[in-house]
Formats: C-alpha cells, structure tokens, sequence
C-alpha cells in the first residue's frame, strides 16, 4: 500500500467510524469515556488539530458538527441524557486511575 493508499483508508475508516457513531447515539458519550477515553468531543478536537496542523482553521463548533452530523445542541437536546451517578463515579475512577498510572 503507498502513501496515497493508506491515507485513502484511513480516511475512509474515519467518515465509517463517524457514521457508526451517528447511527448509534445510544452510545453515550461518558459510557465511551468510560470504556475507551474517548468520545465524540475528542474526536471532533483531534479533527480541529488535524485541521490546523494543515493550516486549515475550523472552530469547535464546526468541528463538533462534522462529527455529530448537526449542532451540538441539537444532538445534546435529542440524545443526551444527564449522566447518572453511576457513570459520573465511573468515570471519576477511570480518570483516577489514569493519574495514578500517569498515563495521559
């Protein structure tokens, strides 16, 4: 696979893996913080890197809805709930542990 190649692919898993998340907003974002350490926010931050790192300037915002496929606000009134207790102590733990490992 050449450089073009492999760009191509990756590219192409990206706009696949948005999708899935699209298409699956049950998954919420704490439970994917929870379980992998990262979430559709993280995904839109490294997009907005990723961008600039190109000299292309895209806000948060935009870069949230790339991600999302609509406002943030919109995607946030209709798919999210609040965070139960649970998931909060959950991801507080999961976050501890991180800083006790000193992993980043």
């Amino acid at each position: 696979m050449n450089e073009q190649q492999k760009t191509e692919v990756e590219a192409a898993v990206y706009r696949r893996l948005v999708q899935h998340l699209r298409e699956h907003p049950e998954a919420q974002n704490i439970d994917l913080m929870i379980l992998a350490d990262f979430c559709r926010n993280c995904l839109s931050k490294w997009y907005m890197a990723a961008a600039a790192e190109r000299g292309v300037e895209i806000d948060y915002d935009a870069a949230r809805e790339v991600v999302y496929g609509m406002p943030y606000s919109e995607w946030k009134e209709n798919h999210q709930p609040e965070a139960t207790a649970e998931q909060l102590a959950a991801y507080e733990a999961r976050q501890a542990a991180k800083r006790e490992s000193g992993a980043p």
